[in-house]
């Protein structure tokens, strides 16, 4: 059965929430009143074996398109990943065995099928047609462009002019990336705003080929935990796909109030009127960390499921920067009775996290005591609905919820 299309530019709306840059808007607009399923391509390079919350930003916006009716194909580049992309980078990727990217590819689709439906996905390998050039046809390949265009991407402009080496197969990554679109015939191409030159590389190639350019879609590039760098595995400020319910649910309760906004904007399904009234919550005085708990759940039922999501805050994995909180972290009620707020160094001793109140002090003064993963100093207080992750000391812990 034919698909109904929405109008054009009632898709172009939703295509463009959470983008940063299309080039170009009108170009996508024409494509999306063919009326036709558009082919919308985006590459993976399989060089570590998970994903994480970062990757799927832009599978996210896959996803916009196929419930848009258009064909999404996730592209897994084991060709590329044996060259290594040069991008940010300030010094020659190793390149990775055929197994590590072999065994990482395996791991790729099932993952990304928790947000895609896999039945109207298309996976391609670009090993499919690469394994069947010849050394001729890459030497065509690289013939059509030239040294000082490649030049033109910042960090190789930055490397050559420290002399930091740059080898020639890094040149060939673009490329190779941008003959990817030649080979599927993409009208559109999704990638991070790292990737701009690399995109537009497709968009070259495709025009030399006779092909009509493909669109470039970049979405932004996800903060991690510590709310500066962006969100890498070697960094370790990542939320991997596959992590545990309980680890999930900590780690984004363990987010900077900083990036609330930004998380949900990139991360979340809800409707923008949803996250609009969620933030407003947060303006008229709500705990931040019930806003979080709202994006912790979701996230936590998408990668697993319901009733993982209800039990997350019991489960755990859950942790701190610093390493790992028990799994039998303790489920602490206390009451104000009559009180307006219990000051921290009540907290403690109401919670048994201390032995008495000059312990209480001490460790405060001391600043080993932290409100979700925040040092907290003596004047701290929660009030009424609070429900907080309190860290006493490198051991002593609790999940404490204050009712009046």
């Amino acid at each position: 059965m034919n698909h109904v299309f929405a109008p054009a530019q009632e898709q172009l709306d939703l295509i463009k929430r959470g983008t940063a840059e299309i080039i170009n808007e009108e170009q996508l607009l024409e494509k999306l009143k063919l009326s036709r399923p558009l082919k919308i391509k985006a590459g993976f390079d399989p060089t570590a074996p998970d994903l994480h919350l970062g990757h799927t930003v832009l599978i996210n916006k896959l996803r916009v398109f196929q419930q848009l009716g258009h064909e999404v194909i996730f592209l897994i580049g084991d060709y590329t990943g044996k060259i290594g992309d040069p991008t940010g980078k300030n010094s020659t990727r190793p390149p990775l065995t055929d197994e590590q990217i072999k065994q990482n590819a395996l791991t790729y689709a099932e993952q990304v099928f928790k947000i895609l439906d896999e039945s109207k996905t298309r996976v391609v390998y670009n090993s499919e047609w690469f394994d069947q050039m010849s050394a001729a046809d890459m030497i065509r390949l690289a013939s059509q462009q030239t040294v000082s265009r490649m030049l033109e991407r910042d960090d190789f402009s930055k490397r050559y002019t420290s002399h930091t080496p740059i080898s020639i197969h890094e040149f060939l990554y673009p490329l190779v990336q941008g003959y990817d679109s030649v080979a599927l015939e993409a009208d559109v191409e999704l990638g991070g705003t790292d990737q701009t030159f690399n995109l537009l590389m497709g968009r070259t190639l495709q025009s030399k080929a006779g092909q009509t350019p493909q669109v470039c879609i970049t979405v932004p590039i996800l903060e991690g935990l510590d709310g500066v760098n962006k969100m890498s595995k070697s960094l370790d400020n990542f939320i991997a796909i596959k992590d545990s319910p309980g680890s999930m649910y900590q780690k984004i309760l363990s987010l900077p109030d900083s990036l609330i906004e930004r998380y949900f904007e990139l991360l979340s399904f809800k409707t923008l009127d949803e996250i609009n009234a969620l933030l407003e919550q947060i303006k008229q005085g709500e705990n931040p960390q019930q806003i979080k708990r709202v994006l912790a759940e979701e996230l936590v039922e998408r990668f697993h499921d319901q009733e993982a999501a209800a039990n997350a805050h019991m489960s755990s994995g859950n942790r701190l920067a610093e390493g790992e909180v028990p799994l039998d972290l303790p489920q602490v009620t206390l009451s104000l009775e009559g009180a307006q707020e219990l000051f921290i160094t009540q907290v403690l001793n109401l919670a048994e996290l201390a032995k008495n109140a000059a312990q209480a002090k001490d460790m405060v003064k001391r600043g080993v005591v932290k409100i979700d993963h925040e040092v907290v100093e003596a004047s701290f207080s929660l009030k009424s609905g609070d429900d907080v992750l309190i860290q006493a000391g490198k051991k002593a812990f609790a999940q404490v919820l204050i009712k009046d």
